[in-house]
């Protein structure tokens, strides 16, 4: 028969159950860590199962006379699992994720033992020696003691864990903190009461005591968002950042962002926070295609490698440069990244740039044309002052024909003489007009603009020709050898602009001559070969190599080395032009020795 002590403790049971399962359901169906839902889900039904058969052990006992230790082997289930459950939500809350470890199995030896104890426990009595529904009239046997020590102690380290990270994210006063600490003291003190009899109590007020605990905690984690909570100073830090970003979780829900991307987005986080990244992506202008979206988070989860987009957004005239990356603890992934990088002074720079390009590059020519100036006017004054000579000795031999003409004692052998010798001079002279003739015309070359660019064939021979003839002044003034080496057919023909190529070889080699700092008797070796069906011109000096500083921007940005002497147009556009005009790439090595230039043009 039912008291009435009886009846007031099936409803107090029952009311807690009917929460466990409001709980359980709202658990089950809300966003946030799967890991951590399915962890309370699990021990929201341990504890329902636990004071389900605490209600049918009342019943039983007490309307049909069933011994309530039936009931106790049911019960013992919940009881001797929670423990382990509870511990590794703990380690959940403490890492956001946790992937299986072997040992996590050994976490479960004692309660299955224990069950093992209890249900045999009329042949030994090690768990009971006398069992009864109130703490002071049991008597428990020694293997009770293993399994109580063992339950308190993954508690004791459960609820540490949870304690402490609820501090460290939130602070000791805040409402989470105190809700885990509340939730944390119930069960202890309870049990501690009922233990040493301070208070009379039986075993349904445990159950409760850690259905208390497991409410205190579900508020704080699911309530308060104590896992999206980040602590007060790195909060501010995140939001004083230029760049936007926000984070989602494994199902690509917005758990997080900072103050950045609610401003540049003129957005509230009420409307973002708990929303799917792609309802997000629809109401922004269509962040990138969303087909593209999804196969882009499902990429990003399988590699470690960021990926990135370029997005501009009209309706504040900004460009952005989209970083997406995976967050992982352990190699456990827990997330996903987003960076908003505002790129739009960039992109100004850029279209400036590209704009300016073309005169840039025509001053730089210009530019490179004044140097060579100096060794122009030395390439003709040679030939010149050459001819003049080579006129003045065939004025003397035309003196002295016009006299011989009438003078009895020449001979013919000396009018043959006479006309060797004027054969000498007229070849000497022809040599020369070629030499000049081949000067204008490399000159000429270099000095066309950008828009007469045109594409020939020319061979390996021609083109160290044009060098040799731009080259020659500035490489005597300095006292530096040039060392040709040939190690392919020097009539190999190649095809496109051949001025903009010996204009790159130019740059290279005043480079090279320059970063002699004017010490003389130096040597800088160009090496021709062919590899990979690729014509591969090598330029080395031996000057002590280049800056790091100078290294990691050397094609990407325009630098110098020459300070207020030197633009930094030169290799940026000789990477340019090798890119644009022959498909190529120039490729450098640089260490204390000196530094190596290769120029590949694909055959």
């Amino acid at each position: 028969m039912l008291t009435n002590d009886n009846i007031i403790t099936i409803s107090i049971l029952t009311v807690v159950c009917i929460v466990l399962f409001w709980l359980l359901k709202h658990t089950l169906f809300r966003k946030g860590s799967v890991q951590l839902r399915k962890a309370f889900a699990t021990i929201f039904t341990l504890l329902f199962f636990w004071i389900f058969c605490l209600i049918l052990q009342i019943i039983g006992a007490n309307l049909f006379g069933i011994n309530p230790i039936y009931f106790e082997y049911c019960v013992y289930i919940s009881s001797c699992f929670l423990p382990v459950v509870f511990f590794l939500m703990a380690l959940i809350f403490s890492r956001t994720k946790i992937q299986f470890k072997k040992w996590y199995l050994l976490l479960f030896i004692i309660p299955i033992t224990s069950l093992v104890v209890l249900w045999t426990n009329s042949l030994h009595h090690l768990f009971y020696k006398v069992y009864s529904t109130s703490f002071v009239d049991t008597v428990y046997g020694n293997y009770f003691y293993v399994h109580t020590y063992y339950t308190y102690l993954l508690y004791g380290i459960s609820l540490f864990i949870l304690i402490k990270y609820s501090v460290r994210n939130s602070g000791f006063f805040s409402k989470p903190a105190i809700l885990i600490v509340i939730g944390a003291l119930t069960p202890i003190v309870v049990n501690v009461l009922a233990t040493f009899s301070i208070i009379p109590m039986s075993v349904y007020i445990t159950p409760i005591t850690f259905a208390i605990t497991a409410i205190c905690l579900s508020l704080a984690m699911f309530r308060f968002s104590i896992l999206k909570a980040a602590p007060i100073a790195l909060q501010r830090i995140v939001d004083r950042i230029s760049d936007s970003y926000i984070i989602l979780d494994e199902n690509n829900i917005v758990t997080d962002f900072n103050a950045t991307f609610l401003n540049t987005f003129n957005v509230k986080s009420s409307d973002i926070r708990n929303s799917s990244i792609f309802d997000l992506a629809s109401s922004l202008e269509s962040i990138i295609d969303l087909d593209v979206l999804k196969s882009t988070l499902n990429k990003v989860k399988s590699s470690s490698a960021p990926a990135y987009f370029d997005k501009y957004f009209p309706s504040f005239d900004k460009y952005f440069r989209i970083e997406i990356n995976t967050i992982t603890s352990n190699n456990a992934f827990l997330g996903t990244l987003i960076l908003f990088k505002d790129t739009t002074q960039h992109e100004q720079d850029m279209l400036t740039i590209r704009n300016n390009q073309d005169t840039l590059m025509e001053n730089e020519r210009l530019a490179s044309l004044g140097q060579l100036i100096g060794g122009i006017a030395h390439n003709l004054k040679t030939p010149i002052m050459s001819i003049s000579g080579a006129a003045e000795g065939l004025n003397d031999l035309i003196t002295e024909y016009d006299s011989s003409i009438d003078n009895p004692q020449v001979t013919a052998q000396d009018h043959h003489e006479i006309a060797h010798d004027m054969s000498i001079w007229i070849d000497k002279i022809r040599s020369y007009t070629e030499y000049m003739s081949d000067v204008i015309t490399a000159v000429k070359g270099q000095a066309v603009t950008l828009a007469t660019d045109e594409e020939i064939e020319f061979t390996i021979e021609e083109l160290i020709k044009r060098v040799d003839i731009l080259m020659k002044h500035e490489l005597k003034n300095a006292i530096i050898y040039l060392n040709i080496s040939m190690r392919t057919d020097e009539k190999l023909t190649i095809h496109g602009d051949a001025n903009s190529l010996v204009q790159v070889i130019n740059n290279m080699i005043s480079n090279s001559i320059q970063a002699y700092n004017g010490k003389p008797e130096q040597k800088i070796d160009m090496v021709f070969s062919v590899e990979d069906n690729n014509l591969v011109i090598t330029i080395q000096d031996y000057a002590g190599g280049l800056p790091e500083k100078v290294k990691e921007k050397l094609f990407k940005e325009m630098i110098t080395t020459k300070g207020k002497n030197g633009t930094g147009l030169g290799l940026y556009m000789s990477y340019s032009n090798i890119r644009a005009r022959f498909n190529g790439d120039i490729t450098f090595s640089t260490n204390n020795e000196g530094t190596t230039f290769k120029i590949i043009l694909p055959l």
